[in-house]
């Protein structure tokens, strides 16, 4: 059992920090683990000397690719902070499912970690349409549904579903930001789309045409595709044959590096701009090498423009690549140090700091109020959360250029400065 969506930037243009207009960097301090008080069973999932917590990840099949590692990362997280006392001196148990990215498989295993493992909570499931399988009947059974490793809008349904929120910047929030990229940058160049054809891309898309103008991307530049369907080349073809010369990817890495292998198959070199998604680069080179049989590598990524709303992997000077770098070394040495790894890290980081901001002894109902009216920190992000009793948004922005997006309304600059990690590295 063992894994998101995440990655590092390459080659950004112009670095700088993004988000929602208005808002500041959030800050606050959590309850601390040494508070005076006595551990109850106070929930399902909660005993005097334990929390457990489940997940859904794609640890083989199509989805695997990098994502199989953000579960392993989450749980090194959680070995550390259990290592160092736990929280309130409960230890975290982490159990998770692979799914192989099936939604009917999704829907059995979550119902397996609600009725018979008797989560107090869902945390870090992977994936728009698997997770879309599932969300409605999370909130019937008003489990806590926390930070789905996926930036569909449909997390933020406060109404609807209550229980549920996000983590990662929400994909429309990501579109507007690369087409104000693509407009400021690469104005006057055709434009294509290559977008999976589910909620994960078409948040995409609608955030990519409020910059660019629907009009402007004719049917014959967006190009979907379904992921059990490896065979992209009637769409690069396409791509191809409209003359588009900058192509917005939002795609996991696997149909990522199919479409990058495609093009230079047929000689097509546009400028690529890919969503954070499917844009690790170590996950992108090991699967150009597999993919080709060692024929290709990371030149096709050379030029490569995407987001990123985590410190890059590769910044020894940044405080919490050094954390989180050092939890690797010890506890998931066999893994890459990637996007993905940093991912799984910063998400359980979250979650340790809302579970201690939410007192000794929550209930499921009381956790959910705690998330809503405490201003976490962000960890390592580069903007704020969004949380709050309207709003179930994650993180509010991402890096590439000085400017900052929401789901509706004008773009604008955030100023705030990035957080430092406390010096045990636990919230």
């Amino acid at each position: 059992m063992k894994s998101v969506m995440g990655g590092n930037a390459l080659r950004i243009r112009g670095i700088a920090i993004i988000c929602v207009a208005g808002l500041l960097a959030a800050c606050g301090n959590s309850t601390s683990s040494t508070d005076s008080g006595t551990n109850t069973a106070s929930a399902p999932g909660i005993t005097a000397t334990t929390i457990t917590i489940g997940s859904t990840q794609p640890l083989t099949g199509r989805a695997a690719p990098g994502y199989s590692e953000i579960s392993a990362s989450s749980n090194a997280y959680f070995q550390y902070v259990n290592a160092h006392g736990g929280i309130f001196g409960r230890q975290i148990t982490y159990t998770y499912y692979d799914d192989t990215y099936n939604p009917t498989m999704t829907a059995s295993l979550t119902r397996k970690l609600i009725l018979d493992d008797k989560v107090f909570a869902l945390f870090s499931a992977l994936g728009t349409p698997t997770h879309l399988a599932v969300v409605d009947y999370i909130n019937s059974q008003k489990v806590p549904d926390l930070f789905v490793s996926s930036g569909c809008n449909c997390w933020n349904d406060v109404s609807n579903h209550p229980y549920t929120f996000g983590w990662q910047p929400d994909y429309t929030i990501e579109g507007k930001i690369l087409g104000q990229y693509i407009n400021q940058n690469l104005g006057g160049k055709k434009v294509g789309y290559f977008f999976q054809n589910d909620e994960f891309g078409l948040d995409g898309v609608k955030g990519l045409d409020a910059q660019l103008g629907a009009s402007t991307v004719p049917d014959a530049s967006r190009q979907n595709y379904v992921p059990t369907n490896t065979n992209v080349g009637p769409q690069i073809a396409a791509l191809q044959a409209s003359g588009a010369q900058v192509v917005v990817s939002f795609s996991i890495p696997a149909f990522t590096a199919l479409a990058l292998l495609g093009a230079a198959k047929v000689g097509y070199h546009p400028i690529w701009v890919v969503s954070n998604v499917g844009s690790d680069v170590t996950t992108l080179t090991g699967l150009l090498k597999s993919f080709s049989k060692g024929a290709a590598g990371v030149q096709l990524l050379g030029g490569m423009v995407t987001d990123a709303y985590l410190p890059l992997t590769g910044d020894s000077s940044n405080k919490w690549i050094s954390l989180f770098k050092g939890i690797h070394d010890t506890y998931i040495s066999t893994l890459p140090w990637d996007g993905n790894v940093l991912y799984g890290m910063a998400q359980a980081y979250t979650l340790v700091q809302a579970i201690k901001a939410a007192g000794r002894n929550p209930t499921r109902a009381s956790f959910v109020k705690a998330l809503e009216t405490t201003k976490l920190t962000g960890g390592p992000g580069l903007a704020p959360f969004g949380f709050s009793s309207s709003n179930h948004l994650g993180y509010l922005g991402v890096q590439v250029v000085t400017i900052a997006a929401s789901d509706s309304g004008p773009i604008s600059q955030y100023s705030g400065s990035a957080s430092s990690p406390p010096p045990n590295g636990i919230p």
